[in-house]
């Protein structure tokens, strides 16, 4: 009676796993026969989750904890400061991967003694294979920033909102091989408290990244970020019986920083030239005034060093 039972169990799951097999649509058996392959993410287009100043399109993974200094010297052409060495600013963050297409991250400058936060999503990856592959990555990323700094008129009336500020951006990357990759992300940034009425609250840009690896451990990487001061430019009406005031986007330089990528181990340290002071995206877009041309070039290094805190 015991074998007896024994041969009905494993004729049951013998067949409810045959049936199993055959339910699922995209089995080996049919790929083959259909000469698919299956489908493959493309991983490490960059090695950082930032080309230098702005995000890439790449993530830390699930339960990865990334703790990240950025330091910012003055810049080089600052002759009795040592070359700008003499001077720095700092940022120290912490991104978390929720999942490994979900992260989030805080952070603190002591630019503007600014705390900055973000979320970063990603809705397609790069793949090849399967029934739907993917040529680029898609990352959809949003953050805001605050300032601690004390207020400018501490006698009027002020609110905390006013030391926000706002941005979102879209990147659209692809890894075209082992040694090249380049992404483009349209970008906005909003103030809610600007210093002159003819200021404008919303800037957008377009930002471009790019890594070209030299060796096994070392590539170059660069990238920049275009204002549109055109797109930026709006009208603001005044009260009632006062013209219309044309606002214009501040004297915004363009940042471009350019560097290289060195993996230590659990480290990648990022050596690069910038003219941007700023490391999070509203800083950086709206704070550049240096200039390549005129030397106003900071030398910085980027430092991080991931941690699994959590079973994958």
């Amino acid at each position: 009676m015991r074998i007896n039972s024994l041969k009905l169990f494993f004729s049951v799951s013998l067949f409810f796993s045959s049936l199993a097999v055959f339910a699922q649509p995209d089995d080996l058996l049919s790929m083959v026969d259909k000469g698919e392959k299956p489908k493959e993410l493309i991983k490490n287009a960059f090695k950082s989750s930032r080309v230098i100043n702005g995000h890439s399109m790449e993530f830390i993974g699930k339960g990865v904890l990334d703790v990240r200094i950025l330091h910012r010297f003055g810049t080089i052409n600052d002759v009795k400061n040592l070359f700008g060495l003499d001077q720095a600013s700092m940022r120290f963050g912490f991104d978390y991967g929720i999942t490994n297409d979900l992260t989030v991250g805080v952070g603190r400058s002591t630019l503007g003694k600014e705390w900055d936060g973000f979320i970063k999503y990603r809705p397609l990856q790069q793949s090849v294979g399967g029934k739907h592959p993917s040529p680029v990555s898609v990352v959809l990323i949003s953050g805001m920033t605050i300032s601690t700094m004390p207020w400018t008129y501490p006698n009027r009336k002020n609110y905390l909102t006013s030391k926000m500020g706002f941005y979102n951006q879209v990147i659209i990357g692809r890894k075209f091989s082992e040694n090249f990759s380049w992404q483009i992300s349209p970008t906005h940034v909003h103030i809610n408290l600007v210093d002159n009425a003819t200021d404008a609250h919303d800037i957008f840009a377009i930002g471009t990244g790019a890594r070209l690896k030299l060796s096994k451990r070392v590539a170059f990487v660069a990238d920049y970020h275009y204002i549109l001061k055109d797109v930026s430019t709006n009208l603001f009406r005044g009260k009632e019986g006062e013209d219309d005031v044309k606002t214009q986007v501040q004297n915004y330089i363009n940042p471009l920083s350019i560097g290289f990528d060195i993996e230590t181990g659990g480290h990648v340290f990022q050596l690069h030239f910038s003219n941007a002071t700023g490391m999070n995206e509203k800083a950086f877009i709206t704070n550049t005034t240096n200039k390549w041309g005129k030397g106003e070039i900071r030398f910085g290094f980027n430092l991080s060093r991931v941690f699994t805190v959590a079973k994958k």
